[in-house]
């Protein structure tokens, strides 16, 4: 039986965006917005929709007289992306062995 893929990480921008916080234990938004080639206005909407879900932290702080946003995995987050690979792996088994029949 195939496992339900989480809608909010099925998102190519909010899957990067985990992806990368997955390996590091915080980023900022201008590293984020670098890594995924998002604008500016769609990377900050796409944190907001995993902050609510309460996937990620993003926290703003004032850098001098700039404005930071940091971003970083919860616990919450970290099992909903392991929960997501795991159901990805389970298709690409089923896939593999349909076409070894």
């Amino acid at each position: 039986m195939l496992k339900e893929l989480d809608p909010l990480l099925h998102s190519q921008l909010r899957l990067a965006i985990v992806s990368i916080l997955m390996s590091v234990d915080e980023a900022d938004f201008v590293y984020l917005r670098e890594k995924t080639n998002a604008t500016a206005g769609n990377l900050s909407v796409q944190i907001d929709k995993l902050t609510n879900a309460g996937y990620i932290e993003a926290n703003r702080v004032l850098d001098g007289k700039k404005t930071r946003t940091r971003c970083k995995m919860t616990d919450v987050g970290r099992k909903a992306f392991e929960k997501y690979v795991k159901a990805l792996k389970s298709y690409l088994v089923i896939n593999k062995k349909q076409n070894s029949i």
